[in-house]
């Protein structure tokens, strides 16, 4: 009998029908097409707007120093003094020997009769005179010769001499017509290039001695001052390095496929250890850094209280500008996929669970953009899908949103 029993247990089992997969309940959210905005993120490092480092024009020890570090000072202001007394010298030299060509200049230009014309024309005049004395000569003696009373020989030399009488006359004359035309010109071009280079070299040694004063080339602050009083300062080593922090500059390297949305002029945020404030894109760099393959772009912000300093990481938000007519989900709904990348599974009519592998754009406050896999009223699991197969069955439960909109809906009515 106990075995007839347990035949008759055993078959009675065997009839029945096989239980049924259970639901899984899942929440869902429908894709829809509509806009989200692009923003880029990104870790960057502060540099300040403006910065100068300080190197001196001339070597020489440190007489006085009339900024410290962390000393706020302003474009133009005095900020040291190197030792001068030899340079003070070689310009008060420079200034005497320029005053000294100065009135040789004066002088030269003022003169009416230089030297050399003078003697020219007295030259000019003695010879006018021998000629006349030779010409009479001559003359005297031909009509003595014509009476008998001469000789030939006497007019003969008569002759001789009024000839040479004649050529030093013409060469006098030549030589003062020479110096009437050029002489006074030249001494005056000469006595003027004298006064220039005195002018010039006095203009160096000037410019030298300022060079002793060492002045702000912006307004900022003395982020470093390496020497002490008395140390010599090098043409090749920086006395001061000033940093303009007013405003604070970003440099963030952006992918390239994000870079490509970023204009100059887009607004932007900096926030960093002290809080964030609003800034705008200024450069975004036209080449690609070949070992990142990123592009540099810069936003710059005013530093209120100079808050944010530079050389620290800070947190940059790019607003790219909206993408229009998109296919957002909420970022909940992305699972990984065992292929790589990322999937998400959406409900079906059939009450099953579908795979679908996407691929996603722009992330923006919870949302995603989907730019292949989903389409516009596809229902989404954004709770429950996690372990859940393919066409797995699926029970769809409202979440609290949707609870809370029916609701009112209700209260409406």
């Amino acid at each position: 009998m106990a075995c007839m029993l347990l035949l008759g247990a055993c078959s009675g089992n065997t009839s029945r029908p096989e239980a049924e997969e259970p639901a899984t309940p899942v929440q869902v959210s429908t894709a829809q097409r509509r806009a989200i905005q692009h923003i880029i993120t990104a870790e960057a490092i502060l540099y300040p707007v403006k910065q100068a480092n300080i190197m001196p024009k001339i070597s020489a020890p440190v007489a006085r120093f009339l900024a410290q570090r962390g000393d706020h000072v302003r474009e133009g202001q005095l900020l040291a003094v190197l030792e001068d007394r030899d340079l003070i010298a070689a310009a008060q030299e420079s200034k005497d020997l320029y005053a000294q060509a100065q009135a040789t200049y004066q002088t030269t230009s003022a003169a009416t009769m230089p030297d050399d014309l003078i003697k020219a024309r007295t030259d000019v005049a003695s010879a006018r005179q021998a000629l006349d004395a030779a010409n009479k000569l001559y003359e005297n003696r031909e009509e003595l010769l014509r009476e008998g009373a001469l000789a030939r020989k006497l007019v003969d030399d008569a002759k001789v001499a009024k000839v040479q009488a004649q050529s030093q006359f013409d060469t006098a004359q030549q030589h003062l017509k020479s110096l009437e035309r050029v002489g006074r010109t030249e001494e005056l071009k000469s006595a003027q290039a004298q006064r220039d280079a005195a002018h010039a070299h006095y203009q160096s040694a000037a410019a030298q001695l300022s060079y002793a004063q060492v002045q702000s080339p912006i307004t900022g602050v003395v982020s470093d001052r390496p020497l002490n009083l008395g140390e010599v300062a090098s043409t090749g080593s920086a006395l001061f390095s000033i940093v303009d922090i007013s405003r604070i500059v970003a440099r963030v390297n952006v992918p390239i496929q994000e870079a490509a949305a970023i204009r100059v002029g887009r607004p932007a945020a900096i926030s960093g250890p002290e809080g964030g404030i609003p800034g705008k894109v200024t450069v975004v760099s036209p080449a690609v850094d070949p070992d990142t393959t990123t592009v540099e772009v810069w936003v710059e912000a005013a530093n209120p209280g100079e808050r944010l300093k530079p050389g620290i990481t800070a947190r940059v938000s790019i607003d790219a500008g909206a993408i229009q007519n998109a296919i957002v989900i909420p970022e909940s709904a992305l699972l990984s996929s065992e292929e790589g990348g990322e999937k998400v599974m959406v409900a079906g009519s059939d009450s099953l669970a579908h795979e679908r592998q996407v691929e996603t754009g722009v992330r923006q406050g919870g949302d995603v953009q989907i730019l292949s896999g989903v389409n516009a009223g596809d229902r989404v699991i954004t709770s429950g899908a996690l372990g859940l197969d393919d066409k797995a069955k699926i029970q769809i439960e409202k979440s609290g949103v949707e609870s809370q909109d029916d609701q009112k809906d209700q209260s409406g009515k």
